[in-house]
């Protein structure tokens, strides 16, 4: 398994070795840019876009077919697993991988996590918001908003829906607790389940920052995690900069 990384007082955690069963390509195929195949989500049913109000908790249209015939609403039709891929999962010691992948440069702008069962592959549930800066003004947050979300029509559901950083955790720590990856009075550690991310930037270096500009105590749950870089060094023996 990777070794676990400490950094400062954060560090990322290790895991057993892949979500995949097979062994590490053989240098000669690595030197022939060879890959192994991973693991493949299919799905037959027609894509539709998700309403992102519903992923923040606030669409007000459930009984309105048109609309719901428009927008998914099920996240976990995007997500199923293949019979063949559960099949080549590693057991794991977590039961949960919560997949973290945060938007934003200068602050947060969206928190959104996927909850994943670790011995299935399957997806369980998703917390998803979108975060108001708390350090910029409005005139600010508006070019910010129009040049990150305008020419994908989201700038709209951002305004209606984003909440400051502070929000965000509470509603998250609801969140997890509901799920019972999370007792406060159990030293605010997650239970049976890891943070998993695509690097360290994002709790390295992000939610601290962020916490700092909103004057929030970091939480010591995201003082630890799963880089996925990290796995793919081990496995592969080689760096990536970007996994797709």
């Amino acid at each position: 398994s990777v070794s676990t990384r400490r950094l400062s007082h954060l560090r990322s955690l290790p895991i057993d070795a892949s979500l995949s069963q097979a062994s590490p390509l053989p240098p000669a195929a690595r030197e022939e840019g060879e890959v192994a195949e991973a693991l493949r989500y299919t799905s037959r049913r027609p894509w539709k876009p998700t309403c992102l109000y519903y992923t923040q908790g606030k669409c007000t249209m459930m009984d309105d077919a048109l609309h719901l015939e428009k927008f998914n609403h099920n996240l976990s039709m995007d997500l199923p697993v293949s019979a063949s891929a559960a099949d080549k999962v590693k057991p794991q010691k977590l039961d949960y991988f919560l997949v973290l992948d945060l938007e934003g440069k200068v602050e947060i702008l969206e928190f959104p996590v996927v909850m994943i069962d670790a011995h299935s592959m399957e997806f369980i549930d998703s917390f998803h918001r979108f975060v108001r800066p708390t350090a910029m003004s409005e005139q600010r947050i508006k070019e910010y908003i129009e040049g990150k979300y305008g020419k994908f029509g989201v700038d709209r559901v951002w305004h209606d829906t984003a909440i400051p950083f502070g929000e965000v955790l509470q509603e998250f720590e609801d969140w997890i607790g509901g799920h019972k990856l999370w007792k406060q009075k159990q030293g605010e550690s997650l239970n049976s389940s890891a943070f998993v991310t695509c690097g360290n930037w994002d709790l390295k270096t992000k939610v601290p920052e962020q916490c700092k500009v909103s004057k929030i105590k970091l939480p010591s749950y995201f003082m630890e995690w799963i880089n996925l870089k990290d796995i793919y060094l081990n496995f592969y023996n080689r760096r990536v900069s970007e996994l797709d």
